[in-house]
C-alpha cells in the first residue's frame, strides 16, 4: 500500500426536498383541507476517524463525495425519505482543512471522533404547515435548501510518542527495525527510508509508538532532499529522539543543521523535548568515543547518550531515556508473551 498523507477532496451535502402542494379529496368528507408534507432533509458529509487505517491512498482514486437528496413532500401529509449521508473514513490524525490548505477545521486525534463537513439542507414545508384560523386553504409551499458545496484537504500527521530526527542515514531505520517488529528498508545510501514508518517499542514491560521519518538535509526547509514536510508526522510526538552519525566526519555540523531546519519548520516542533544521542559507535574505539561525545556535549549544552542500533550496545538506555519523557498517558502495558499451548482434542 502506498503512503500518502495529502488528498484534496470535493464534496457537496445534499439538498432538501421541497414541500407539496396537496389537498384532501375524500368521499363523505366535506371540507377536506390542506395535507401536503414537508419535504425530506438532505444528506450530510461527514468525516470519521477510525482505526486500522495510517494512509490516505483511497482518496486519490475517489476525491468526489456528493451526498444524496431529500425527497419531495407528498400528498396525505407524507413527508420525503431523507437523504442518505456520506462518511469519509480517515485514519486518526486526519486534519481538514479549508480551501486555502491554512484553516484547520477539525483535527481526529481520537477513534470514533466525528465532525459534519457539510450539513445537508432542510426540507421546505408543505402547504399543511401554513394552515391557520385565517388562511383553510394555503396554496403556498417551501422549496427544500439547496446542499453545500466546498473543497477540502485532508492532510494526515501520524499519532506517535517518539519522532525520529537525523540526516540520512544516521541509522534512524536500523534502530526501529532493532527494537521494533517494524522492517523498513535499511540501505547504505542516502534517502533510503522515502516515507513515514511507526514501530511499537518495548521497555521495561510498558510500550510505545516511534516514527521514522525521511532524513533532513540542510536546506530541506527550501525543497531540497525530499523537503520538510514530513516532519508534521512528529508534531505530535511527546519526544524527539535525534541521532547523529558518529562516523560522518562531522557529527557537531549534522547536528546543527538539524536544529536549523527545526527552526526554519515552526511552530513548536524546536522546542520539544529532545534525546540526543551519537549512533554507530561500534566502528570507533574508545579514544574516538570520547572525543566525539565530548565535542557534541559542547554544541548540544547537555549530555549526550552513544549507541549502536547495529549491534543493540546501549539501546535499552535510550530506550528507557525516552520513556522518562513520555507521559504515563500515552504508555501502554506490555502484552506478556504466552506460549502456545499443545492441541487438545
Amino acid at each position: 500500500m502506498k503512503f500518502l498523507d495529502l488528498a484534496k477532496v470535493y464534496i457537496r451535502s445534499g439538498g432538501g426536498g421541497a414541500g407539496c402542494v396537496s389537498f384532501r379529496r375524500e368521499k363523505f368528507i366535506e371540507y377536506g383541507g390542506p395535507d401536503g408534507g414537508d419535504g425530506g432533509n438532505g444528506g450530510s458529509v461527514i468525516a470519521e476517524a477510525v482505526e486500522g487505517l495510517n494512509t490516505l491512498i483511497d482518496f486519490r482514486y475517489q476525491q468526489h463525495f456528493f451526498a444524496k437528496s431529500g425527497q419531495h413532500g407528498m400528498g396525505n401529509q407524507r413527508t420525503g425519505k431523507t437523504g442518505d449521508d456520506i462518511i469519509l473514513r480517515v485514519p486518526v490524525g486526519t486534519e481538514i482543512l479549508d480551501e486555502d490548505q491554512e484553516t484547520v477545521l477539525v483535527d481526529l486525534t481520537e477513534v470514533g471522533q466525528r465532525f459534519v463537513i457539510a450539513k445537508g439542507g432542510n426540507g421546505g414545508w408543505g402547504n399543511l404547515r401554513f394552515k391557520t384560523s385565517t388562511n383553510q386553504a394555503p396554496r403556498r409551499a417551501n422549496p427544500g435548501q439547496e446542499g453545500i458545496e466546498r473543497t477540502i484537504w485532508l492532510r494526515l500527521k501520524l499519532i506517535a510518542d517518539v519522532g525520529l530526527l537525523g540526516m540520512p542515514n544516521a541509522g534512524k531505520s536500523t534502530f526501529l527495525a532493532a527494537t521494533s517488529n517494524a522492517r523498513p528498508k535499511v540501505a547504505d545510501y542516502p534517502f533510503t527510508t522515502l516515507v513515514p514508518n511507526l514501530g511499537v517499542v518495548g521497555v521495561d514491560n510498558v510500550e510505545f509508538v516511534v516514527a521514522d521519518i525521511p532524513g533532513l538535509i540542510a536546506g530541506a526547509s527550501e525543497g531540497r532532499g525530499l523537503g520538510d514536510t514530513f516532519l508534521g508526522h512528529v508534531e505530535r510526538c511527546a519526544v524527539l529522539l535525534h541521532l547523529i552519525d558518529g562516523t560522518s566526519g562531522d557529527p557537531m555540523g549534522d547536528y546543527t543543521t538539524i536544529i536549523q531546519e527545526l527552526e526554519a519548520y515552526g511552530g513548536d516542533l524546536a522546542d520539544k523535548p529532545r534525546v540526543t544521542v551519537i549512533n554507530k559507535i561500534d566502528a570507533m574505539d574508545e579514544e574516538e568515543r570520547a572525543f566525539i561525545r565530548e565535542e557534541v556535549e559542547a554544541v548540544v549544552g547537555g549530555p549526550v547518550m552513544m549507541m549502536s542500533g547495529a549491534t543493540s550496545e546501549g539501546v535499552t538506555d535510550v530506550l528507557r531515556a525516552l520513556r522518562a519523557q513520555i507521559d504515563d498517558k500515552r504508555l501502554r502495558e506490555k502484552k506478556a508473551e504466552t506460549e502456545d499451548e499443545p492441541w487438545r482434542p
